[in-house]
């Protein structure tokens, strides 16, 4: 009787990929470096670049570079509270919304918290006040990162301390 031979797999040359975490349809984020502690931002992986809510944009010069002085308010439907924003713009683009309309809107870099990670995004800043949501995070700031389960929202949490250990101290 002959022994049969097993071939083994060959090693792949490639890493192993990092699991992608799962988000939902919307999500709580924050922007530290703009102050921003907490906004509900709409998952829109049909929109390329993140955007925004901005308004009083103001760009000026500061040692030659181009900033963009802006307010924001993080709150859907509030007009309270004002966070005033200062950003070095990095582009002008024009955008088209879903409505077909060409906008041209300035282009910030900034780091977005989700849940635990933080990392930097490209965002555009437009008036989004008769908009659902005060932001929209596209395809690019969720590149290679996230899945997004359209059932869900609100999947990144903060994780809580139990109750017995509460009870404890």
């Amino acid at each position: 009787m002959m022994k049969r031979r097993v071939k083994k797999a060959a090693p792949s040359p490639l890493p192993p990929r990092k699991k992608k975490k799962i988000i939902g349809w919307r999500e709580w984020v924050k922007l530290p470096d703009l102050k921003v502690l907490k906004i509900k931002a709409k998952i829109d992986t049909g929109a390329r670049t993140s955007a925004l809510h901005a308004f009083r944009v103001t760009p000026f010069t500061k040692d030659g570079a181009s900033y963009v002085r802006f307010y924001v308010h993080p709150l859907q439907r509030k007009n309270k509270p004002e966070v005033k924003c200062v950003a070095l713009v990095i582009d002008h683009r024009t955008i088209t919304d879903s409505g077909g309309k060409r906008e041209e809107r300035p282009v910030i870099r900034t780091v977005l918290k989700i849940g635990k990670s933080r990392y930097p995004i490209e965002l555009t800043l437009t008036n989004r006040d008769q908009m659902g949501f005060r932001m929209l995070l596209g395809r690019q700031a969720l590149r290679r990162r996230y899945l997004v389960d359209p059932s869900r929202s609100f999947v990144i949490r903060k994780k809580r301390k139990s109750r017995a250990r509460l009870k404890i101290r």
